[in-house]
């Protein structure tokens, strides 16, 4: 090989150049494994950044579920992967080496590859060590205040001898354990591969180890430890295991592998006992953000996101930058002791040798309140609570305004996104700088910044509601679940009902709902709540009381006008109903009253309404679209209008139409005996639960064939002109559809628009790969399918679930000749007829299934027997997937607007590996096309 001094980066990057050869790496890391290694052929420094290991690490680590093996090499695991290597004997064969290229960002990551950290402990940190320390010391002194390393509380562990690598390997090599590494896909590993792995690899980021469900893969191993005794509270635990956030990880990792900076989901507290090897740990107070660190909060879900180099890349280029004042907390944690960290510090750990570890994350008294405001909707609090004043723009950092104005809002914010950086030293709090990645710069007031609950909440934004903001994806709980964790908490801690009470006020905004009641309560003579009733029950989308006999429901979610619909189609199927002869109104709460509440110059006002005409303070609500020459002016066929309207809007403007009301409808129903089948179908024995299928059955049957009112002419044409600019389409004139029938047609087209980037953000469990197909697996008309849908409209309930359905405890006598008596759960009633609306029946078989029958295909088979076959009158003239039941059954669950796809691939976990929609839909639905 020719060789001379001259520089080959200009002539073999061309036009890419003027790019750093960073930034060139991280455009490697889009492409395909086949791409890098086509393009590697370009050019000599090409080939270079194309043969890098971690470059090819990324490439391999970027593959959906993936079971990995490790093959020496990132790049001979990728091909391998592939199914490419059989095609040559060794893919890398004798590297080529090139004169005239030097790179600094190349070497410094192939230096922290081979970095040996032998050396490398902080013997003597200054994070307090304790032996013997009692439950009333570590109270008084560390919980929720400061970090400490405890020596003792695993002496008397199984795993404290047992948890080795080569032990763990004899009984677990062939257990699959999860893998934390940087992509967002989900890797596993044999724990036979992954020790292999650890003993050949030199990467600069190592895997590592970090299994939430390992107590499920490996049971025995939650034998080999407990919990120690300075932590006996865990707030979390009221919750079922499925239900609770991931909270205990066993965590293994070799060299050079650790956390980098972070902060622990939900500003919970944490314990971490080491078993084997050492650890380096750093930490910092909260607020205090870790040089080289990045905080992104997204304005509209309160997303965070935190960009940080690996914790070995920090150890080895940041904190040698540091002057000894701004150094963080360090130690070293050796094997048999326990670190606790408390809520809101920030921490980064590197493995010094292997090692293995269990930690697990609590709610205890001390940081309750703090996870309740992580969890409230907004975004100013949280870019607070991780970096301090440094979070806050030019404005809003003024101190009366802090001490004394309770309504801060964050309007005066008007970025998409709070950056917060320190690049260049660790600044105080009340000295200049630099927000916004430096492109303003201020100076601090006198404030000091104070992690206190009082004053952290001085930032939540009071307009943004629970019920209809955002759900930030990296909550580690959903708006459901903390409904139904701080309901469990209230019932089940009676004594703690003080301290939920502050956290649901934050979490909630409970006492704006209290208020609201205990008008309700006044003006409908109901007495007030109890102690037990003052919290709203379950996981509904509304607030929902129980006091006394009654039932009481105020609706919010989606917005005013959404929640009038719900109301007002209530009211007017409950009308229909109670005039017809079918008997599913046994079955359906009596309604005792209803009306809209309203908030006016600071009180709480009440007028009833049943659905008929327009209340004086709605028609002079202007943003509220209503048709009064209509009985009900929210009625169905309006409800129908604003569902088309709703469709065409983006999840962010749907829930910025969802805001800012002081106005809401409630209803008042009977209270009934029993329970709801959520809390008693673990108990239900298999006879109960078939009779509760055959119950569904009878009802769903008198639901469909109850008489839908006619479309209104004057409501159709209104909403006609705003169909596609009134422009019709030649395929529904060519069918002559009936008017009702074009306009389902037309919303259920408009729900599929840009369905791809609507699943995309759900993410996870939905594959990726499937939602790129998604497009060309709907029909690209939904009036293709008409022959499938011809007369099928009627009355659809759509949210029939296992909360919504009620049981009662009866006595039966037995015909035995000992003249026994016995007992069952007897289904009774069907609750919240909110979500009413017209469609196709089978629509009400989506929840069912999915969440009451949870894929028991007997039970469908018994409901559908009950029902009565045929479900629903469809015509059979064609074959092929356009005409299947089963497809029109997946359409619209992926077109749902509630994340019916994440309780699918929930369910059926084999499906995440689906290679198209066609086997989804035959996994799920295919024994539907047996009744059609």
């Amino acid at each position: 090989m020719e060789v001379d001094g001259r520089d080959r980066r200009p002539d073999a990057l061309g036009d890419l150049y003027v790019l750093s050869d960073e930034i060139v790496c991280s455009i490697l890391t889009l492409l395909s494994p086949r791409d890098v290694a086509r393009l590697a052929c370009a050019s000599s420094v090409m080939y270079i950044l194309c043969n890098e290991e971690p470059l090819w690490m990324n490439l391999c680590l970027d593959k959906e579920n993936l079971q990995l093996q490790y093959k020496g090499s990132w790049k001979k695991t990728t091909l391998h992967g592939l199914q490419v290597l059989s095609k040559c004997d060794d893919p890398c064969k004798k590297p080529l080496h090139f004169d005239g290229f030097n790179s600094l960002f190349l070497y410094k990551r192939l230096y922290r590859c081979y970095t040996q950290l032998d050396g490398f402990a902080f013997d003597h940190g200054n994070v307090e060590r304790k032996t013997g320390l009692s439950l009333e010391e570590f109270l008084q002194h560390y919980d929720a205040h400061k970090p400490v390393l405890v020596s003792g509380l695993a002496d008397t562990w199984p795993a404290r001898k047992a948890w080795t690598p080569e032990q763990l390997l004899v009984k677990y090599g062939d257990t699959s354990f999860r893998i934390s590494q940087r992509s967002a896909k989900k890797v596993s590993m044999k724990f036979k591969d992954y020790v292999s792995y650890m003993q050949v690899q030199h990467d600069e980021d190592p895997l590592y180890i970090f299994d939430d469900k390992f107590g499920e893969v490996a049971p025995d191993l939650l034998e080999d430890y407990s919990v120690p005794h300075l932590f006996p509270d865990d707030y979390f635990d009221v919750l079922d295991n499925d239900q609770r956030p991931p909270y205990r990880w066993l965590i293994i990792g070799p060299e050079r592998s650790g956390a980098s900076w972070h902060v622990d989901p939900a500003l919970t507290s944490a314990w971490n006992t080491l078993l084997s090897g050492r650890k380096r740990w750093a930490l910092y107070p909260p607020g205090r953000v870790p040089l080289g660190v990045t905080v992104h909060v997204n304005d509209e879900d309160g997303d965070v996101d935190i960009e940080t180099p690996s914790s070995l890349q920090w150890w080895l280029d940041f904190y040698p930058l540091l002057a000894d004042e701004d150094k963080p907390i360090e130690c070293t944690q050796l094997p048999g002791e326990t670190i606790y960290v408390p809520t809101g510090w920030w921490h980064c750990v590197l493995n010094l040798e292997t090692t293995i570890a269990v930690t697990q994350n609590y709610v205890n008294s001390k940081n309750f309140e703090f996870v309740c405001l992580d969890l409230a909707p907004g975004y100013q609090h949280k870019g607070v609570c991780r970096a301090g004043l440094l979070a806050l723009s030019e404005g809003t950092l003024d101190e009366e305004n802090l001490c004394m104005n309770d309504n801060l809002s964050c309007s005066e914010l008007t970025r998409k996104e709070e950056r917060v950086k320190i690049d260049e030293h660790m600044e105080d709090s009340n000295c200049e700088i630099t927000t916004n990645g430096g492109s303003e710069s201020l100076v601090k007031s006198d404030i000091e910044f104070s992690y206190d609950i009082n004053f952290l909440t001085m930032f939540l934004d009071k307009d943004r509601d629970h019920y209809n903001s955002l759900w930030s994806t990296s909550n580690c709980i959903g708006q459901r679940e903390l409904r139904d964790w701080l309901w469990k908490l209230w019932i089940g801690k009676p004594g703690l009902r003080d301290l939920i009470w502050k956290g649901a006020c934050i979490a909630l905004n409970a006492s704006k709902w209290s208020k609201c009641m205990e008008e309700l309560c006044a003006f409908h003579n109901i007495s007030l709540p109890a102690d037990e009733e003052k919290f709203p029950v379950g996981t509904g989308s509304n607030p929902v009381y129980l006091v006394a006999d009654n039932v009481v429901k105020i609706f919010v979610e989606d917005g005013l006008e959404a929640s009038l619909h719900a109301l007002g189609t209530e009211l007017q199927f409950y009308s229909l109903m109670q005039r017809s002869d079918c008997t599913l109104k046994n079955h359906v709460p009596n309604i005792l009253a209803s009306g809209i509440v309203f908030l006016e110059e600071g009180s709480y006002k009440v007028v009833t309404w049943d659905g008929k005409g327009v209340p004086d303070v709605i028609a002079k609500h202007s943003l509220v679209e209503t048709f009064a020459d209509t009985e009900y002016p929210f009625g169905i066929w309006s409800k129908k209008q604003f569902e088309y309207k709703k469709a065409g809007m983006s999840l962010e403007e749907l829930v910025g139409c969802g805001g800012g009301t002081s106005i809401w409808p409630y209803i008042v129903t009977k209270r009934c005996k029993g329970k709801i089948f959520a809390d008693l179908r673990d108990a239900l024995s298999r006879e109960e639960v078939s009779n509760l299928a055959s119950f569904l059955g009878k009802q769903l049957h008198e639901l469909h064939v109850l008489p839908v009112p006619p479309l209104n002419d004057l409501s159709y044409l209104h909403m006609n002109t705003k169909l596609e600019n009134g422009i019709m389409e030649n395929i529904y004139d060519k069918i002559n559809l009936p008017a009702a029938s074009e306009v389902i047609f037309r919303i259920l087209n408009r729900k599929k628009k840009d369905v791809s980037s609507r699943l995309a953000k759900w993410g996870h469990p939905i594959p990726s790969r499937l939602i790129e197909k998604v497009d060309e697996y709907l029909p690209n008309d939904f009036v293709e399918l008409h022959s499938l849908l011809k007369n099928c409209w009627c009355w659809v309930h759509t949210d029939i679930m296992d909360d919504n359905i009620h049981l009662e405890h009866v006595a039966s006598s037995s015909s035995s000749s000992s003249s026994s008596s016995s007992s069952s759960w007897v289904p009774s009633y069907i609750y919240d007829f909110s979500n009413m609306s017209l469609g196709d029946p089978i629509m009400d078989l989506i929840p069912i299934h999915l969440d009451i029958f949870r894929g028991d295909l007997q039970l469908m088979k018994q409901l559908m027997e009950s029902y009565g076959v045929p479900f629903g009158k469809r015509s059979s003239d064609e074959n092929g997937k356009r005409r299947r039941i089963s497809y029109l059954t997946m359409c619209y669950c992926i077109i749902h607007e509630d994340n019916i796809l994440g309780a699918i691939f929930g369910t059926w976990k084999e499906l995440r590996v689906a290679n198209s929609w066609e086997d989804v839909e035959e996994a799920v639905w295919g024994h539907l096309n047996n009744y059609f």
